[in-house]
């Protein structure tokens, strides 16, 4: 068949990414049983605890309405441990904790006082208590955080270490003795300088002196380290950039255990990372990536010795161990997350949960190039490029030999200390299979590519990534790749900032979609929340001192040189960024003539969970393209008032 580009009919429908699609997580293993985390769009996004029985068969651990999910640093993670048969867990809704026994229905809560949030925590055995960071929000001005201890019994809280703006990582030695964990301090991100802690317990179980194990800064070099774990002799192994590249380290040695240019780590948004684990004393089993490419690999830790297994997958998440036995979240280009296990004998991996049943062929799928180009100053960025690809209408467009190139939209993912990666999405295919080309973005300032390339957003937010944007489109435009005419941009969160600074300071881009976006860089420096009330020292400036660049890269404050049409999708909860940014920019579009849609949603935040909303999204994305560049979407769509479009 033939049809223009945009009107494809594909099967991959908006009801089929949230009707048969869940978010899985966090696999694993605890006294031989699989256990993970589902979030389920049908259930407003609620994340359940699953575990799988022997016979294969499913069970949900905590029943509804109990949601475990944490608002620590607002962005969570960590949320839920296992120990001795019973899960513990933060509740979203009042935020305490709660213990359930595996083979119990019912959750007993442990924690009493309001205002106090709870993460990343571990059992203390010795003591009968839970260690964790702890967020305080009954007073007034900024939260406070620390580390403290839980007494499971009467659910009191103790303070152990306090006098830093963040926590995160508390790990005991296997003797119960010590104690490890990390902090850092405004205006520094995780990613920025943190450092690792270790101290000794007495006998009352509060902490001695505190020793600085590494992390902090080498001369002016900030250094970045995470995940301190011990091994089973008890030493203390951590993951530094000191080198440039997050790798692997141990307390005795200043020399990495494996030196390359590859990423073990990644950005600390939220808690629980661990991308590494100990199979005994002398081997750790670990994923790292080079590129956004990851490999599972055993490395021998007194040689140094890598070796890779051989999986079929580019993206792996965090890993979990039972003796020869690994599980993890998995992906690739032609896969869909799932969970699975390796036996680390034989190398043979098996999937036990997929986060969707769908069986499409595979002809529908467009599979991502990945991309270097030339940007600004003789510098390059990265990126994956998808052609717009659907059986039905013949195999992945050739434009070299076509007549006219396909429509192109810029993915801005989120951060923008993140990363995209090449792995199959119903949201990304959604695009190809209607005939829309697809650059997912990893704009200099991206973690992946080592901390040079992550740094080079430093002070260039609003620049250097709407320069990659820009160049990355002009870039598939000479090679016929992407239609000049016919070039959006899309991004949430960060993201979206990219996609409003691009619409207004440049004229590349036809049209725009902000999901939850920044428009407006003051506002967000004096209201947002406090992980990252700072986070614009380093990509902006330091306010209020440098209020002129805050202003100077603001599109609310420059709409004046915005003229290409844009769609608004805002959760009203929003506390990341507040519904009015984009509300004060939609009302300026609207004064100045610029088509424009606005899309708010009741009871959605930073990011939206609710299957009918994220439905809403897709659809209406779709519809606003298609108003824009004149094609009729096959999707049957409710449509929406475009204000300065619609008669």
């Amino acid at each position: 068949m033939k049809a223009p580009f945009g009107s494809w009919k594909s099967p991959i429908t908006s009801e089929l990414i949230v009707a048969d699609t869940v978010g899985i997580s966090s696999p694993t293993w605890h006294q031989g049983e699989l256990l993970w985390i589902e979030s389920r769009p049908q259930e407003a996004g609620r994340n359940v605890l699953v575990m799988r029985e022997h016979d294969g068969s499913e069970r949900d651990i905590n029943p509804a309405p109990f949601n475990i999910r944490t608002r620590v640093h607002e962005y969570g993670g960590g949320a839920w441990f296992l120990h001795n048969g019973a899960v513990f867990f933060s509740n979203f809704s009042d935020q305490h904790l709660y213990r359930q026994g595996l083979d119990e229905a019912v959750p007993t809560q442990l924690t009493h006082d309001d205002g106090l949030r709870f993460a990343n925590g571990c059992i203390d055995e010795k003591r009968n208590r839970i260690v964790c960071v702890i967020e305080d929000h009954r007073g007034d001005g900024e939260a406070v955080n620390f580390i403290g201890a839980i007494d499971i019994r009467s659910g009191d809280v103790t303070e152990l270490s306090k006098g830093h703006d963040f926590y995160a990582a508390p790990v005991l030695s296997p003797n119960g003795k010590q104690l490890a964990f990390m902090s850092w301090d405004h205006p520094d991100m995780p990613w920025d300088e943190t450092i690792i802690w270790l101290t000794t317990l007495n006998e009352a179980g509060m902490p001695d002196e505190l020793n600085k194990v590494a992390g902090g800064k080498d001369g002016e070099q900030k250094i970045s380290v995470q995940q301190p774990v011990f091994s089973p002799k008890g030493e203390l192994f951590f993951i530094s950039d000191i080198s440039g590249w997050w790798n692997l380290y141990r307390q005795s040695s200043d020399q990495s255990i494996c030196p390359m240019e590859a990423e073990f780590g990644s950005p600390h948004w939220g808690f629980g990372l661990h991308s590494y684990d100990f199979l005994n004393d002398s081997q750790i089993v670990c994923n790292y990536g080079i590129g956004n490419v990851c490999q599972l690999a055993v490395l021998d830790i007194e040689t140094g010795n890598l070796d890779n297994l051989d999986l079929p997958y580019s993206d792996l998440g965090g890993i979990s161990l039972n003796d020869q036995t690994l599980t993890t979240g998995a992906a690739s280009p032609i896969t869909f997350p799932e969970l699975i296990t390796v036996n680390l004998l034989t190398g043979k991996h098996e999937s036990f949960k997929q986060s969707t049943n769908l069986a499409l062929d595979e002809a529908y799928y467009s599979v991502p190039e990945t991309i270097t180009f030339p940007t600004a100053n003789e510098q390059i960025a990265h990126g994956f490029y998808y052609p717009p690809t659907n059986k039905d209408y013949g195999e992945a467009i050739d434009n070299k030999n076509s007549q006219d190139a396909p429509p192109l939209v810029v993915m801005m993912h989120g951060g923008p200390t993140g990363a995209t990666h090449s792995v199959l999405n119903l949201r990304t295919q959604f695009w190809t299979s209607r005939g829309f080309a697809v650059l997912d973005l990893n704009y200099r300032g991206s973690t992946g590519y080592g901390r040079d390339y992550r740094d080079k957003l430093i002070r260039q937010w609003g620049i250097v990534d709407v320069e990659d944007a820009v160049y990355g489109a002009e870039y598939l435009v000479q090679q016929r790749k992407a239609d000049k005419d016919r070039l959006a941009i899309r991004g949430g969160s960060a993201g979206g900032y990219t996609t409003l600074s691009a619409l207004t300071f440049t004229n590349t881009f036809k049209a725009g979609a902000s999901h939850y976006g920044v428009g407006d860089l003051e506002a967000l420096a004096k209201d947002t929340h406090k992980f990252e009330s700072r986070y614009l020292d380093s990509m902006i400036g330091a306010y209020p001192d440098e209020i002129e660049v805050y202003q100077a890269r603001s599109p609310i404050h420059h709409v004046d040189q915005m003229a290409s049409p844009c769609i608004f999708f805002q959760g009203l909860e929003d506390q990341v960024v507040p519904p009015n940014q984009a509300e004060t920019m939609v009302e300026a579009l609207a004064e100045k003539g610029v088509p424009v849609a606005y899309v708010p949603f009741e009871g959605e935040q930073h990011g939206f969970r609710i299957a009918e909303n994220i439905k809403r999204c897709m659809d209406l994305e779709l519809y606003f393209y298609g108003r824009v560049f004149g094609f009729s979407p096959a999707d049957q769509i409710e449509p929406i008032a475009i204000v300065n479009l619609d008669s």
